[in-house]
C-alpha cells in the first residue's frame, strides 16, 4: 500500500506526485527502495519515507556553493576528510536516515558503494521554504545524538546568514549566527569564509 503525495505547481507544470510505502521500512529496506526510484529525493524519520520537495535553482546554487567552499578548505589543509554532496545520508539511529546538503566525512575515505558518511563531523543544510521548520528544529537535534557530528551548519540564503551550532568538547552544543567573515570547524581543522557559502 502506498500513499500519493499531492502535486506540486511550478508555476509551469504539474509534477507527478510521488508514491511512498505507507509503512515503517528498516535501513536495508528503505535504501534497497530508493536505489530503484527513477527520481526523487527521500529521507527516513522514524522508519517512515519522507519525500523531499523538489528545488528551486537558488537552493542547488546554494548547495554547490556550500560543497565548494568545504572542499577547498580541505584540500588547502590537507586534512583527512572529504566533502561529499548531496546525496549521500547521514545515519541518525536505526529509524532515521537524512540526507544533508553537504556532510564533511573524517578518517577513512567513504567507500564507492557507500550510501552512507560513516565519520560525519560537520553536517549543512541549506534552508528552503519547505524545511525551515525541520531543518531547525528536529534535525538540529538529532544530528547531534551522532556522536561524531562536531559542527551544524544551518544556510540561510535568504537572509545570506549561517547559523553555526558547535558541540564544544564538555557536550554543550554553543549557537552563533555568521552574516560574514570566518566560520571556524574545529575539529576537524577547517576555516570557511561565510561570504562562500552564498552563489554569486
Amino acid at each position: 500500500m502506498a500513499e500519493r503525495l499531492p502535486r506540486a505547481h511550478t508555476g509551469f507544470a504539474m509534477i507527478e506526485p510521488l508514491w511512498v510505502p505507507d509503512r515503517t521500512m528498516n535501513r536495508e529496506e528503505f535504501q534497497a527502495w530508493a536505489a530503484q526510484q527513477p527520481r526523487g529525493r527521500f529521507e527516513r524519520v522514524g522508519g517512515r519515507v519522507v519525500a523531499m520537495a523538489p528545488e528551486r535553482a537558488a537552493h542547488v546554487r546554494a548547495k554547490n556553493a556550500v560543497w565548494a567552499a568545504l572542499r577547498d578548505a580541505i584540500v588547502a589543509n590537507g586534512i583527512d576528510c572529504e566533502a561529499l554532496g548531496d546525496g549521500m545520508t547521514v545515519s541518525v539511529d536505526a529509524d532515521t536516515d537524512y540526507e544533508p546538503d553537504a556532510p564533511v566525512n573524517c578518517g577513512e575515505r567513504t567507500g564507492d558503494d557507500a550510501v552512507a558518511a560513516p565519520n560525519p563531523v560537520v553536517v549543512v543544510e541549506v534552508v528552503s521554504p519547505s524545511s525551515r521548520a525541520m531543518d531547525s528544529g528536529a534535525k538540529l537535534s538529532d544530528y547531534f545524538r551522532v556522536p561524531s557530528i562536531r559542527h551544524y551548519l544551518i544556510v540561510r540564503t535568504d537572509q545570506r546568514m549561517v547559523i553555526h551550532h558547535q558541540r564544544r568538547q564538555d557536550g554543550v552544543i554553543e549557537a552563533r549566527l555568521v552574516g560574514r567573515g570566518p566560520i571556524a570547524l574545529d575539529p576537524p581543522g577547517i576555516t570557511v569564509e561565510a561570504e562562500a557559502f552564498f552563489a554569486p
